[in-house]
């Protein structure tokens, strides 16, 4: 497979595919675009992967957004040498805690029956392409040191020039297998986004911002009633609720 494909054609073909199927399958299925949650099902693991899955991935990709956004202000930033060792050890942090975070949330998927029995094949497939993409990126943080200068000297320029429709590939052809495979995944990933319950990401509760409040009225246990029909019981006026026996 040709560099030429690999870095200047398959990056569009995996934007195009997360907007046009993402679009559809929220016009047409907009109930699907949600995490589709199954911590009900099982919550202590699902909490603490889950909290730390999110917490890591979010300021590692954060780090990676300013840092192609801005540049300029992301180099005079780590132009101190101080800064730039803190930087380093913080994106080593998150990486392990991120990498943790997803096994977690993995064990628990293979380990619990009613949580397996809601993970879909295309869940394990993102699952999977998430796993490979924290753990090269764990593995260029430890291998590779000071990505967050050299990133700014190839990543950057890289993602600028498919910005204006002209890709420069010659920024990225030279790097070394490890971090070559982690950009590419990054496009394999934003692909299978639109099929996946990684849509979630882009759902924000607007509309809890503008309805109407809602009054809560909360009723206290009663003597029960039996006067009810066989099975039902009421619970002071108007509040039935099903009984054993």
């Amino acid at each position: 497979m040709s560099n030429v494909f690999l870095w200047a054609v398959f990056p569009y073909i995996a934007i195009a595919v997360c907007v046009i199927v993402g679009l559809y399958r929220y016009f047409n299925d907009r109930f699907s675009f949600s995490s589709q949650s199954s911590q009900f099902l099982e919550n202590r693991m699902a909490f603490w992967g889950s909290t730390m899955w999110h917490y890591g991935i979010i300021l590692i990709l954060s780090a990676h957004i300013l840092g192609f956004l801005f540049p300029t202000g992301w180099a005079a930033l780590i132009a101190d040498q101080t800064r730039l060792y803190v930087l380093e050890v913080t994106g080593l942090a998150l990486a392990v805690m991120a990498t943790l975070g997803l096994l977690i949330l993995i064990v628990r998927r293979l380990s619990n029956a009613r949580a397996q029995s809601v993970t879909s094949a295309m869940d394990w497939v993102l699952l999977a392409a998430l796993a490979f993409q924290v753990v090269m990126g764990f593995w260029i943080a430890f291998f590779y040191r000071w990505g967050s200068e050299w990133y700014l000297h190839t990543s950057v320029p890289w993602l600028q020039s498919l910005v204006v429709f002209n890709p420069q590939i010659q920024y990225v052809t030279a790097m070394p297998l490890p971090v070559k495979l982690h950009m590419l995944n990054a496009f394999v990933i934003l692909a299978l986004f639109p099929f996946t319950r990684l849509v979630h990401v882009v759902t924000l509760p607007l509309p809890y911002l503008f309805r109407p409040y809602q009054v809560v009225i909360w009723n206290r246990k009663r003597d029960v009633q039996y006067d009810a029909p066989v099975g039902v019981a009421s619970i002071g006026p108007d509040v039935p609720y099903l009984r054993r026996g």
